[in-house]
């Protein structure tokens, strides 16, 4: 006896139309970047972690940067909501308070 899968749950060739395969791999794209938006606020919160003076100062707006950019890769995707990405990264206050904000000048 063989066991079919409910059709539901079976391929559907309805989408495999020119637009439907674009649709697909436009997805695609935004999953992937999203996820590299992910990696990158991941690798500059953890710097992060283990600087202090003048590099602290100029991680924390290279973070807050990064995490603008999450934030933007998010909505593009459709989700709205950022707590839940504050919460699973820990980000911390210091670089919430920097979202937005523009880079002080360099002295020379």
């Amino acid at each position: 006896m063989s066991v079919r899968p409910p059709q539901s749950l079976a391929p559907s060739r309805q989408g495999e139309t020119a637009l439907g395969l674009l649709e697909y791999e436009l997805m695609s794209e935004r999953a992937d970047s999203l996820g590299r938006a992910g990696l990158k606020v991941e690798a500059l919160l953890a710097r992060l972690g283990h600087a202090d003076g003048a590099e602290r100062e100029k991680l924390l707006y290279d973070a807050a940067e990064a995490v603008q950019a999450l934030f933007i890769q998010r909505e593009v995707c459709g989700l709205r909501n950022g707590r839940d990405i504050i919460a699973r990264y820990a980000i911390p206050g210091e670089v919430i308070a920097r979202l937005g904000v523009k880079r002080p000048a360099a002295n020379s």
